[in-house]
């Protein structure tokens, strides 16, 4: 019985002290679960200052590499799933882009696409990564397509994952970025859970305190999402990897969820023409919405390897 007492008076102290740092520092939890996420796929954290900002990352892996950009309120966590898939075979880093995450963000910076796509390829070159290929998602697709048409030195590949940058098919959520909103915007759990919801077929259940963790900061990075989104989503803008595509020089895969209700697959006919020819593959994956590589990993992973395998030998 004294043992047992003492099981569970340790249990409620633990309950105590887990309660009570949760609403003391959300945060920390947060950090320690994406550093627990990325040790269990195998990726190290690193930073580097690239001409005017800092950038951190994710790595795994040995081998040609793949530069894994990520969408408009993502972070380079959101590849954890996919990252072990391709790391065998090769060296795999996922960036926070400029701005967004652990990279450092300017007050007056531009962080739209053709502004991150110089940055993109300034970080390609400080990394010397030979041989590359751009693998970006949503709004990182719109960026990687314009990196790729400023034709970095041997780039060998593009793979756009729903990617932003040339009209679609109206929808929900494009008919409120048109009208001025911002349809991802979160500031309470319950919008938290409407964000995901927006995005995920089935969406994750994020308990607390990281959902408290997700919320502030999502509070805290609202004005900067809303400027962002002005940037990408709205006006001239919005078109601008539309206008570069045709400069792309490399071998393209278009990626998509066959039930985005983001970016609507028409986006993928669009990108077709843009392209002029350069789109040699096209996947349509079933059991998603906008976040393969959380949804979808191994077939996502599946028909990227087969894209990589089938690229001309160097």
């Amino acid at each position: 019985m004294r043992a047992l007492r003492w099981l569970l008076g340790s249990m409620l102290l633990a309950l105590l002290a887990y309660l009570v740092a949760g609403a003391v520092a959300p945060r920390a939890f947060l950090a320690a679960w994406q550093d627990w996420e990325a040790w269990r796929a195998g990726a190290t954290l690193h930073a580097q200052v690239v001409d005017d900002h800092r950038w951190t990352w994710l790595e795994a892996g040995s081998g040609p590499p793949l530069l894994l950009l990520h969408g408009f309120t993502g972070s380079k966590e959101n590849w954890l799933p996919l990252m072990p898939l391709l790391a065998a075979r090769h060296r795999v880093i996922a960036p926070d882009l400029p701005g967004w995450g652990a990279s450092q963000r300017l007050g007056e910076a531009d962080y739209g696409f053709a502004s991150q796509a110089l940055r993109v390829n300034a970080f390609l070159a400080a990394l010397d990564l030979r041989d590359a290929v751009l693998v970006g998602h949503s709004m990182g697709g719109g960026i990687a397509a314009v990196a790729a048409s400023q034709r970095p030195p041997r780039l060998r590949g593009l793979v756009l994952v729903d990617a932003a940058g040339v009209p679609f098919a109206a929808n929900a959520f494009a008919e409120s970025v048109l009208a001025g909103g911002h349809p991802f915007a979160v500031h309470t759990s319950d919008s938290l859970a409407r964000y995901l919801g927006m995005v995920f077929e089935q969406p994750p259940f994020v308990p607390w305190p990281l959902s408290r963790a997700l919320v502030e900061q999502r509070v805290a990075d609202r004005a900067f999402e809303e400027s962002v989104l002005d940037a990408i989503g709205r006006g001239a803008g919005a078109l601008v990897p539309q206008r570069a595509a045709g400069a792309i020089a490399v071998p393209v895969q278009l990626l998509w969820c066959a039930g985005d209700r983001i970016i609507d697959p028409s986006a993928i006919g669009e990108w077709r023409r843009a392209m002029r020819g350069r789109v040699v593959d096209s996947v349509l994956l079933e059991g998603c919405n906008h976040m393969p590589m959380m949804e979808q990993p191994e077939a996502m992973a599946a028909a990227l390897l087969r894209f990589l395998d089938a690229l001309p030998a160097r």
